[in-house]
């Protein structure tokens, strides 16, 4: 199978899960930022140092963005939610949750294709179990399955949108999610 025949089924495989709108490009085309990793230290999200899949934990952000570029591809997958207004909170953390059954959903269907290397990125610290180990002082319960965010890698996830043809906000009372599989053929 011929590589753009091989990404156009992984578009459709993703869509067909309940992406809004997916693409794969090429690693070479994301941008990174050191930076991202201040933002996370400020622990806006609550997940800084309580989840095994954020940073701290998640590794040192040089290493991760190495490890990031030493990767080919990138299939980038958006889910969009709707929202009653700006300050539906709620909805937000719904759309997150969808949107986390998603990226476990690409995982189960991606994972077994036979990529020579695969790593699963997500939105948001990872949401494989409902309490992550980290906060009940335990080692990670599935290594093999945990999902760091993009951000944790350095992803500039608001310049990541248009590098993959996809818009970093689609409207009005939306919020919108993005995972990825960085993979080698």
């Amino acid at each position: 199978m011929e590589s753009t025949d091989l990404f156009d089924s992984l578009i459709k495989t993703v869509s067909d899960l309940g992406a809004y709108k997916a693409a794969v490009i090429p690693t070479s085309a994301v941008e990174t930022d050191i930076s991202f990793r201040a933002l996370c230290e400020k622990n806006t999200c609550g997940n800084f140092g309580r989840n095994w899949a954020c940073p701290p934990d998640a590794g040192d952000i040089e290493k991760l963005i190495a490890d990031l570029y030493s990767y080919g591809n990138m299939l980038v997958y958006q889910s969009v939610g709707k929202l009653e207004d700006s300050f539906d909170v709620d909805g937000m953390a719904l759309a997150a949750e969808k949107h986390a059954a998603l990226t476990r959903a690409v995982r189960e269907k991606v994972g077994p294709l036979g990529f020579s290397r695969t790593l699963f990125l997500g939105a948001g610290g990872c949401r494989v179990c409902r309490v992550c180990a980290k906060k009940t002082d335990e080692s990670c319960r599935h290594p093999d399955k945990a999902t760091p965010s993009l951000e944790a890698y350095g992803v500039n996830v608001s310049k990541l949108a248009p590098a993959a043809g996809m818009k970093y906000i689609n409207g009005q009372n939306t919020v919108t999610y993005f995972g990825a599989v960085l993979f080698d053929l």
